[in-house]
C-alpha cells in the first residue's frame, strides 16, 4: 500500500523545480497520486478495508487542494502536470 523509497525518490526527480526540491506543489501532487493508485489496487481486493478508506479519501481531498493552490498560481504548471500525471479536467 506504500510506496517504496526509490519509487518516491523517482518521483521527486521527475516533478522538483529545483534540487532537493520536495515540498513544491508538483511533487507533492505526484507521490499523492502514486500512493492513491496503490490504495486504489490495494481495494480491488479488500473491498471491506473502511479504514483505509478513509486515508484514501483524505488523500484525494488533500491532492485536489494542492491542485487548486497550483491553478490559482500557475495555470501552465497546473495544466503540464495533470497532462503528466494523466489526471483529468
Amino acid at each position: 500500500m506504500t510506496i517504496t523509497a526509490e519509487k518516491k525518490q523517482e518521483l521527486i526527480k521527475k516533478f522538483a523545480q529545483t534540487e532537493g526540491d520536495t515540498g513544491s506543489p508538483e511533487v507533492q501532487v505526484a507521490v499523492l497520486t502514486e500512493r492513491i493508485v496503490n490504495l486504489t489496487e490495494h481495494f480491488k481486493g479488500h473491498h471491506k478495508d473502511n479504514h483505509s478508506r478513509r486515508g484514501l479519501l483524505m488523500m484525494v481531498n488533500k491532492r485536489r487542494s494542492l491542485l487548486d493552490y497550483l491553478r490559482k498560481k500557475d495555470v501552465e504548471r497546473y495544466a503540464k502536470l495533470i497532462k503528466d500525471l494523466g489526471l483529468r479536467k
